[in-house]
């Protein structure tokens, strides 16, 4: 019986990496490009590009592994189907309960897999890519880029015509402080400092005007000092029973909770049910292997979107008690009164 376990857990092992490894390929090139979107509006290099990779792999896995599952199970169980393995090992002696007792334990280890990546991994690669997007914002609002309209410095527009190493040429800044009045200020050298928090904009050798519907007042300066007065929010980051806690007043959190909870499952309520469909006699029944998958795939997620959408507690709880039941019926009924 042992030997039997390890031959289906070894084809299983087969047949799930060759699922998975393409499947994991195609969806990180998807989040790639998701993430050299970014470079539109921060600048990153190659090496904080990888980081942002790193971030985003726990949700890869997540979603990857669920689907990879359900198709390898299918794959593997079609296949020692159709070569009358699973006919010879009947006639061996086991019964069809006892070849899927293997199966069932992997199903558990992967479900057990996708929880900890669900509750622990993915809170924290979440906060730490929100964490690096905000950083990577508040630095870019800093790079002032020679001959570019629109470019903000705190509540100033600036517009800045050369850049000679760190210092500026030809600058100008305007800035609306209410309806009636308006600021603008000319300079012909400048230069950014920062000290600690605190950024300013250091401006020689300029004009400054401020006009309302009444009044024009005009000065000129040797050097002006504008500072960076806009908030500047600090990223909090949630430790993991800080970040699931809110699930009790927030329902965007808890459906959330849900909706990972039901994912994280579906490698262990899948076993049962795509087995009454894929353990077949090859001579009575036909091999609809993608339809299977298709279906599982389909019922199960349809129920986790749903949990997502509008669950709580007791559905949740109802969910994955149908769905057990579901697939250990269908097999009794389909397979285990046969063989």
């Amino acid at each position: 019986m042992v030997n039997v376990r390890a031959y289906i857990s070894s084809n299983f092992t087969k047949s799930f990496l060759t699922i998975f490894l393409p499947f994991f390929l195609i969806i990180s090139l998807v989040y790639l490009v998701k993430i050299s979107v970014l470079t539109a509006k921060i600048q990153i290099t190659f090496s904080e590009l990888l980081l942002l990779y790193l971030y985003s792999v726990p949700d890869i896995v997540f979603y990857t592994l669920p689907i990879s599952f359900v198709a390898a199970l299918a794959t593997v169980l079609i296949r020692l189907s159709t070569d009358n393995e699973l006919i010879a090992i009947y006639a061996l002696g086991l019964k069809a309960k006892e070849v899927l007792k293997g199966l069932r334990l992997l199903g558990f280890l992967f479900s057990l897999l996708l929880l900890n990546i669900s509750f622990l991994g993915m809170p924290l690669s979440k906060q730490f890519y929100s964490s690096f997007k905000q950083e990577k914002k508040a630095e870019a609002k800093l790079n002032i880029i020679p001959g570019k309209l629109g470019q903000k410095f705190g509540e100033y527009y600036i517009y800045v015509k050369d850049k000679v190493d760190k210092d500026f040429h030809n600058i100008v800044i305007y800035n609306r402080t209410n309806k009636d009045n308006e600021q603008f200020f000319a300079a012909q050298r400048g230069k950014l400092n920062k000290k600690g928090k605190a950024t300013s904009l250091l401006l020689e050798d300029g004009y400054g005007y401020t006009y309302s519907d009444v009044k024009l007042k005009q000065a000129k300066y040797k050097t002006l000092e504008v500072y960076d007065k806009s908030r500047k929010k600090d990223f909090h980051f949630e430790d993991i029973i800080e970040f699931w806690s809110e699930a009790k007043t927030s329902e965007r959190k808890l459906h959330r909770l849900l909706f990972y909870m039901f994912v994280s499952l579906i490698p262990l309520l899948s076993v049962y049910l795509v087995a009454a469909f894929t353990m077949i006699n090859p001579r009575y029944q036909e091999n609809r292997t993608f339809l299977i998958i298709f279906l599982a795939v389909l019922f199960f997620y349809v129920i986790a979107s749903t949990l997502q959408k509008w669950g709580n507690f007791y559905f949740f709880g109802l969910s994955v008690f149908l769905s057990s039941v579901l697939g250990r019926v269908l097999f009794h009924k389909r397979v285990a009164r046969y063989f």
